[in-house]
């Protein structure tokens, strides 16, 4: 059966019986987590180049800005569950605003100390990041399917609003890029509203009384939505249930793929529940985590190592400077990012390793384009670039709506957040990688007259 024109008045019908029932303020709240915990990630990689200068890799920043993320990744999901997700909240926020003001208020000048602090701030802002990208994907397994779509085009959006905003202060606003950072610094104080201002608290109320990652198995709880009335698990169950029926269409797999629980008895030991752990994370690895791994380390090595060096004369580009190109490049790969973070209810893949090597293949076009120079202009180098977006926020978005469809319920949200180690962990990759090809690209170029990527 074909599918509905988009604006046509089934397209219309479709789209609404997707949306029937979700409930608003949920959807806003993990859109807005999507986006405050990823926009100053996004907004230091787009100034990478004014923090460091032309003569730094541009994957310092990069391993700055990814590696303490990666770290917590990789730790915290056996031990943050003892953690209320409200002291999470003011943690990750201060520590993103002090990384921030750090890194705008470091004299800026580009000699080693002042790099030095100015990567010290990326640090603080990166373990924000990472913390919460962790727990807020832990956090969707008790609001349901609506939240995690939410959740992924709030971070879509925030590589659309963090680069694009970027690009605009500096480039079309002519506002220095201390200023601009300094201004972005407030940013964190909306993640503080959405969570205690706008998301409804009912369901957390059932992660609370838990002392281990578990299935939702609250006795009852005041329903925010329903005045204050308690409901039981099977008003909870039912509900659940209804949302998920209503994203079938678009979220139900089709992969066959199974996942076999290790939660065993809540009693346990911490040893025994981090050997249950463990178990979990090893059968996530292969479906999962492996091919989101492979799209993260070939894109960001496009981002950090070889965008750099996709420079033509000015003469032939819309800019007046070199250093326009870079945050112009991010801005469009953003483009990409967000709208297909935001396609989940729409569109999804369950073969996850075809988009990821498609994703290798560009990286081997436009390392092929940066040595040998065969495309013809900018703009064909935007298409590929905007195709790489498109790209990386599919796997993103349709690694953890399989995780949702396939994981019981009991392995759901340690699966969520430990799967989320497989970006930074590309991106760490990208980050060594990405220095060395930038380099090297660079010196080709000089080598074969093209000094482009020695100037600003």
């Amino acid at each position: 059966m074909p599918l509905p024109l988009p604006g046509s008045s089934a397209w219309k019908a479709r789209v609404l019986a997707i949306f029937d029932g979700a409930d608003k303020r949920v959807m806003v709240s993990f859109w807005l987590f999507g986006l405050i915990n990823n926009v100053l990630y996004v907004i230091i990689l787009s100034a990478a180049l004014d923090l460091v200068g032309p003569n730094v890799p541009k994957g310092v920043v990069l391993l700055a800005d990814v590696l303490p993320s990666f770290l917590t990744k990789l730790c915290a999901p056996y031990f943050i569950h003892k953690i209320p997700y409200n002291v999470r909240i003011l943690v990750f926020v201060a520590l993103s605003a002090c990384g921030m003001l750090i890194i705008a208020l470091t004299p800026p000048l580009l000699d080693s100390t002042s790099i030095g602090m100015k990567m010290f701030g990326v640090i603080l802002a990166s373990l924000s990041s990472g913390g919460g990208e962790l727990s807020f994907l832990g956090l969707t397994h008790y609001y349901g399917p609506f939240s995690l779509a939410a959740w992924g085009s709030g971070t879509g959006g925030a590589g659309l609003v963090g680069a694009g905003a970027y690009a605009i202060f500096t480039t079309t606003f002519q506002i220095t890029p201390r200023n601009s950072l300094i201004a972005f610094s407030f940013l964190p104080v909306i993640m503080l509203i959405s969570f205690f201002l706008v998301l409804p608290k009912g369901p957390l109320s059932a992660s609370a009384k838990s002392a281990g990652y578990e299935a939702i198995e609250s006795s009852e709880y005041p329903d925010e939505n329903n005045n204050g009335i308690l409901v039981n698990d099977e008003d909870i169950d039912v509900r659940l249930a209804e949302n998920e029926t209503l994203l079938a269409s678009s979220l139900h797999s089709a992969s066959g793929r199974s996942f076999t629980s290790s939660s065993g008895n809540p009693k346990r030991s911490s040893f025994q529940g981090f050997r249950a752990n463990l178990k979990r994370a090893q059968g996530l690895f292969f479906p999962y985590m492996l091919p989101l791994l492979l799209v993260y380390v070939a894109e960001y090595t496009i981002n950090q190592g070889v965008a750099p060096t996709l420079l033509f004369p000015l003469s032939s580009s819309p800019f007046d400077a070199y250093r326009n190109f870079y945050p112009t490049y991010n801005a469009i790969y953003q483009v990409g990012v967000f709208i297909s973070r935001s396609s989940t209810p729409f569109i999804r893949i369950h073969h996850l390793y075809l988009p990821s090597f498609l994703q290798v293949f560009n990286l081997a076009l436009l390392t092929l384009h940066a040595l040998f120079d065969f495309l013809p202009n900018f703009y064909v180098v935007c298409i590929v670039v905007f195709w790489e977006g498109l790209l990386g926020g599919l796997v993103y978005v349709s690694t953890f709506a399989e995780i949702t469809d396939n994981v019981p319920r009991e392995d759901r949200e340690f699966s969520l957040g430990a799967t989320s180690v497989s970006d930074s962990a590309g991106i760490c990759i990208a980050g060594f990688v990405g220095m060395a090809f930038e380099v090297w690209l660079c010196n080709w170029q000089v080598a074969h007259g093209r000094n482009y990527c020695k100037m600003r």
